[in-house]
């Protein structure tokens, strides 16, 4: 499940600097608004009962040891990613970004696609909330999303001569010491791992059905369906799977820890072959090489180096930009948190 979206956190990190918390006066002043509001951004109140509800959803069970104190300054910081949100999604309002009920729907079927109907609505009640709020986080997370797309995504222009200035100031990353290789792999195994999520929610749970499955997977991909697709649709492998089972980038000497049959076996293979079925232990596996890079420096001529290059440039950019938007919305909007007001009152009056 997408945690930062369900756990209502900032749509950033903390910014420091940026104050949200507007003090009326510490012992006076303080009463006149409801006691269900715990704070209001341009006049729109953010009640006690989403504060609960976010915060059971990131703190579902009480850690032991915690003072009430610790408890407090959590509430506080999901408060503020309460505030900070509904800050983003009032300007996405004023722009007309606003997701649309199609665009909740397909996010909503994203999420529940690794869940049985009955794990999905176990997971609702887990977090401590209904459909419809689902939908409506999802609405505002779609909606910020738009918002920070057309105004800073959008903007961003890397030029030829930024990957330039780039690959020169940092050639040395571009020098592989050693011939490296990129695969991806299915697995298998004999017991039902409740981390695994893949698509179909197909899982073994005994040695022969572990060996049937990886068999007919075998064949299914030898007939030529595609290997990414039926690694997230039946993959048992937790980290890799929603990748498509891809293991991304390795050095050879990272497989010195397997055997001596298995790493002769993998890296016999080449780019676009498949292995036959491998078991180890209690897993079964198929792996498929995917990429061989050989050691040495890449040039800036290589069209993965400048895509490389362009993704961090712009990924750097990114976030310059959007934490100084963050500022600018923050000095732009009348946030008052009240809650935080009653904090200040309750020990300054000690």
């Amino acid at each position: 499940m997408d945690s930062n979206f369900l756990s209502s956190r900032r749509v950033f990190h903390t910014i420091p600097g940026v104050a949200v918390v507007v003090v009326c006066g510490l012992l006076s002043g303080c009463n006149s608004v409801s006691p269900d509001v715990a704070a209001a951004v341009n006049k729109r109140p953010v009640t006690y009962a989403e504060l609960d509800r976010a915060y059971k959803s990131q703190f579902p069970t009480k850690t032991d040891g915690d003072s009430d104190d610790q408890v407090e300054f959590r509430r506080l910081e999901v408060l503020r990613s309460l505030i900070d949100n509904e800050v983003m999604f009032q300007r996405a309002e004023k722009s007309g970004l606003v997701a649309t009920d199609a665009d909740v729907e397909a996010r909503l079927t994203e999420l529940k696609a690794p869940y049985t109907k009955e794990e999905f609505d176990k997971q609702l009640k887990q977090w401590g909330i209904t459909l419809d709020e689902l939908k409506a986080r999802i609405r505002r997370d779609e909606s910020v999303k738009k918002l920070f797309n057309k105004d800073i995504t959008a903007k961003i222009n890397i030029s030829d001569a930024d990957v330039k200035s780039f690959y020169e100031a940092n050639r040395g990353s571009f020098n592989l010491p050693e011939p490296q290789v990129r695969m991806a792999q299915i697995v298998v195994t004999a017991k039902a791992d409740p981390n695994v999520r893949n698509l179909k929610n197909d899982k073994a749970k005994t040695e022969d059905e572990a060996k049937r499955k990886i068999l007919a997977l075998e064949a299914r991909l030898r007939q030529g369906e595609d290997f990414a697709m039926m690694a997230q649709n039946y993959s048992e492998d937790p980290v890799t799977t929603p990748n498509g089972g891809d293991l991304g980038f390795l050095p050879e000497s990272s497989m010195d820890k397997t055997s001596p049959e298995l790493k002769k076996l993998v890296l016999s293979l080449q780019p676009g072959e498949m292995s036959k079925v491998i078991h180890t232990g209690e897993e079964y596996r198929i792996i498929k090489m995917l990429q061989k890079e050989p050691a040495g420096q890449r040039d800036l001529a290589d069209p993965r180096v400048q895509q490389s290059i362009r993704e961090t440039l712009v990924n750097r950019k990114e976030t310059l930009l959007k934490t100084a938007y963050f500022e600018m919305a923050h000095s732009e909007a009348k946030v008052v948190n009240y809650m935080a007001q009653n904090v200040l009152a309750k020990y300054a009056g000690k």
